[in-house]
């Protein structure tokens, strides 16, 4: 799951229900993996993660996300720390808005905040007898700090197996809007493509990926966005 998608999901999950009371809530987590958009954050190495939320009972947001990162050799960059809030909009009994900014910084050296940058981000949600269905967008005009812009689309259905057991597919596609200053490999652009399982054991949320893409993208000789299994598991504090 990329930063972009953990952020929206627990954003996600506290403003469906902020139309109902206020909460402040923080979510800790342990991942294998820190994936973003099939790419990992971690040099293929597992994370800690943390967040802390609160969603007012008109919608409105605002939360801040954490984690360890690395990116290869020769980079002393081993944080990051984000920002971000919005507001959700229940529009009808079954669609739904979210939109917002949020940014991410970065931090090790002096070097590490060229990092930095801001996201603008919707996503629309739709709620049916089959599932949860989304269509998400992500535009920043400052990826990662090289100047280019860079944006990503995705498709996603949430469907229940049994009670407490849920699939979530998904599809997204990464695109640079400047393949000179940021390019995907030979390309603008690659596919992502996840099918995660997600349940609660005892009050913790258990979620089981495999993901892949369609690029090779090598980081201190490691291939970053090849298949692979993700296994993560969360707390959620309420306050």
């Amino acid at each position: 799951m990329s930063k972009t998608l953990l952020i929206l999901s627990s954003v996600g999950l506290l403003a469906s229900t902020s139309n109902a009371y206020a909460a402040l809530s923080s979510t800790v987590t342990a991942t294998s993996d820190y994936m973003f958009n099939g790419v990992s954050q971690t040099n293929n190495n597992p994370a800690l993660q943390a967040s802390l939320d609160y969603a007012a009972d008109n919608g409105w947001y605002v939360g801040a996300f954490t984690s360890n990162v690395d990116f290869g050799s020769g980079d002393s960059t081993w944080l990051e720390l984000d920002g971000y809030g919005g507001k959700y909009f229940q529009l009808t009994n079954t669609f739904s808005l979210d939109a917002g900014l949020a940014y991410y910084t970065y931090h090790g050296d002096d070097a590490s905040s060229d990092y930095n940058y801001p996201e603008l981000y919707t996503k629309f949600g739709y709620d049916s007898s089959i599932g949860h269905s989304e269509l998400n967008f992500w535009y920043t005009w400052d990826y990662f700090g090289y100047g280019g812009s860079h944006y990503i689309g995705m498709a996603a259905h949430t469907f229940t197996l049994a009670e407490g057991h849920d699939i979530r597919f998904s599809f997204d596609r990464s695109t640079s809007g400047d393949k000179d200053k940021w390019p995907w490999g030979d390309d603008r652009a690659y596919n992502h493509y996840r099918i995660a399982y997600m349940t609660n054991v005892k009050s913790f949320d258990l979620t089981v990926s495999a993901e892949d893409t369609n690029m090779d993208l090598y980081v201190s000789g490691k291939n970053v966005s090849d298949a692979r299994f993700v296994v993560s598991v969360a707390k959620t504090f309420n306050f």
